[in-house]
């Protein structure tokens, strides 16, 4: 049997990540649909995802409770090392990810995918205002972050999400079942 993949899902904030993964996890029934761990407030909603304090992150990657996590945006967010059973399963994993931590998640995962999700920045900027989840400074931080690179060597797949959801579902799912036959 051979090992899943793990489907590093990349992009800027208000990309549409989560809903995205929701949909290709609803259309793609055999695939692991990642629930990470964050210091974020529950209430602050996003994706389905285990709430803790800072200090509880602490204690949690000191236990080695993570196969890989990373600090962003004034936050912490951890893979929980369960993710590894998926994989040994064969089991296909979907997981919200960091760029700046693709380069610990390549050598850590053999079977790395990234799924870089793209949008338009008049998009990105209309979406993160929906959620109402950062200030108007927060969101031009974020907006100025848009553009940061991949590192170099990595297996990625780039999908737009300027249009409908559905249409950018139906071709992400599409892109991810061709590289399983690849």
């Amino acid at each position: 049997m051979s090992k899943g993949r793990l489907i590093a899902v990349v992009g800027p904030s208000g990309v549409g990540k989560d809903s995205v993964m929701v949909g290709i996890a609803q259309t793609m029934p055999d695939i692991h649909l990642v629930r990470r761990v964050i210091t974020r407030a529950p209430e602050l909603g996003g994706e389905d995802f285990d709430a803790v304090t800072p200090a509880q992150f602490e204690a949690l990657a000191a236990d080695g409770a993570f196969a890989v996590h990373w600090g962003a945006h004034g936050l912490h967010y951890g893979v929980p090392i369960t993710v590894n059973y998926q994989l040994c399963k064969g089991t296909d994993c979907l997981v919200n990810f960091s760029r700046k931590a693709l380069a610990d998640a390549a050598r850590i995962f053999p079977q790395l995918i990234v799924l870089n999700i793209t949008a338009k920045p008049e998009t990105l900027a209309h979406r993160l205002a929906a959620r109402g989840r950062e200030t108007s400074a927060e969101i031009a931080l974020r907006l100025a972050q848009a553009d940061k690179p991949l590192p170099d060597g990595l297996e990625v797949i780039h999908l737009c999400n300027d249009g409908p959801l559905s249409e950018t579902i139906a071709r992400g799912t599409a892109l991810l079942h061709l590289t399983q036959v690849s």
